[in-house]
């Protein structure tokens, strides 16, 4: 249940947001208390342990209390906002405050931290009102002077007005959270004594980088110098699911691997010939890869499996559902392709495309993320030959491709300069022994080197 009405406000919940999902992470307020909400408008954007998500609210009206601060861990079913009754109508904005409310706005969304929410107790100096996310309010006051660069000041500075600056751009405000920096203790550089995100990481700079200082005793000179502070990053929401899923993977899984090295000019040579003959498709070389790896699982069954520990049991799967690594700025996810086994060349390169955008602007819906049966890795995007992969838990294997790149290859007893690849394969010894893995990689290993040997399997 994710409503609940209390007198003439309503209770939202976090709702339940699928695939077991117990809990979230509230990454971003999209409202603060006292702003007017629509129904169906996003309110909060939530981080989950498989993809960001963005919750809107079902109640229309003003926003009563939020719940949780961003930052925090909510439980499904937990209380995230209370919604009361609509307030009452104002008066329409003149020109200034349109303009005032436009530039807020642009601000906020370019994360610039140029924004006020409001001052310390007392009243707001003349010329200054406060302000809150969604309700700007123009100031006819015009600053005496230019905004001095923020510096670190000591404790309980306050600014012209004698007021302390105390709430501003969630963005600027989490970033002082988390690196441990005193808003309070910082001279504000933005206009009408604003804390902005220059300021937050100025005073990180000076707490990071070693000081030296100069003191004489007895005529001689002493440098002293300050260790950098220690940065601690909390393991949350989809770092922590993947330093889980990593670590059980290690402790449960009895891996091996086995890897060797393939001359990939025919496979290059390959996707040029494709894509020149239909260049809409954009048959790219991983597209290739997952072909040929579709095809391996067909001849090697056993490496599409995983291990029922409850009942002691290998399950083979009927379906090939490939997973494939890609890097975001939230951190490595592992996208899905679901049934590849009965797609076409052309629509796997379509699917990469379409679940790497999806993984890319952090929009993947959750079941994108599980399900996998093989997962496919092409590491040598990262400009290295090999690595020894981690299994994606509770999957059986993973093939990995390194970096391609020249190298002297013997062809035809001559010694020639060939495209050549690094190909790994980590199984789970469980399910197989190294002749089926061996036998796995050295299919796939000749279709790198000759794709045509593909035909006989179409």
């Amino acid at each position: 249940m994710t409503a609940t009405s209390i007198g003439s406000e309503q209770l939202f919940r976090l709702p339940d947001l699928g695939e077991g999902l117990t809990e979230a992470e509230i990454t971003e307020w999209r409202v603060a208390v006292g702003d007017t909400v629509e129904i169906d408008q996003i309110v909060v954007e939530v981080e989950t342990a498989k993809a960001a998500v963005e919750v809107p609210v079902p109640y229309a009206g003003t926003v009563v209390r939020l719940h949780a601060e961003a930052g925090a861990s909510v439980g499904v079913g937990e209380p995230l906002i209370s919604i009361g009754a609509a307030a009452p109508p104002t008066a329409p904005e003149n020109s200034a405050q349109a303009a005032a409310a436009a530039r807020y706005r642009e601000e906020e969304q370019a994360g610039s931290g140029n924004v006020l929410i409001g001052y310390g107790t007392g009243h707001a100096p003349a010329g200054r009102r406060r302000r809150r996310r969604g309700t700007p309010v123009a100031s006819t006051a015009t600053p005496a002077s230019a905004p001095a660069p923020a510096t670190a000041a000591p404790a309980g500075h306050t600014d012209a007005g004698g007021l302390a600056p105390r709430v501003i751009s969630p963005l600027v405000r989490r970033l002082a959270r988390e690196q441990n920096v005193d808003i309070t203790a910082l001279v504000p550089s933005g206009p009408y004594g604003v804390i902005q995100r220059r300021d937050v990481e100025r005073a990180i700079t000076e707490v990071t980088e070693p000081a030296e200082a100069t003191s004489v005793d007895a005529g001689t000179a002493v440098v002293d110098r300050r260790d950098p502070v220690v940065e601690r990053i909390p393991l949350r929401g989809l770092r922590r699911a993947v330093a889980d899923k990593l670590s059980r993977s290690r402790r449960e899984i009895p891996d091996a691997t086995t890897w060797v090295d393939a001359d990939a000019t025919g496979l290059l040579t390959a996707k040029g010939v494709l894509q020149a003959a239909d260049p809409d498709h954009g048959i790219g070389l991983l597209a290739l890869l997952a072909r040929i790896c579709v095809a391996g699982l067909r001849r090697y069954p056993e490496l599409n499996s995983t291990v029922d520990t409850n009942s002691n049991e290998i399950v083979r799967f009927p379906h090939v559902n490939l997973g494939f690594a890609a890097q975001t700025e939230r951190g490595l996810v592992v996208p899905v392709i679901r049934d590849a086994h009965l797609l076409t060349t052309a629509q796997l390169a379509a699917e990469f495309k379409r679940l790497t955008g999806l993984a890319r602007s952090g929009s993947l819906p959750p079941d994108c993320l599980t399900g996998g049966t093989f997962t496919l890795n092409n590491y040598g995007v990262f400009g290295v030959d090999g690595s020894s992969a981690i299994i994606n838990h509770p999957e059986a294997a993973i093939v990995g491709f390194g970096r391609i790149i020249d190298k002297p290859w013997v062809v035809d007893g001559a010694l020639a300069v060939r495209k050549v690849v690094q190909v790994s394969l980590s199984f789970d010894h469980r399910v197989c022994d190294g002749g089926v893995a061996g036998g796995f990689l050295r299919y796939v290993a000749d279709c790198v080197e000759n794709p045509t040997t593909l035909l006989a399997d179409v």
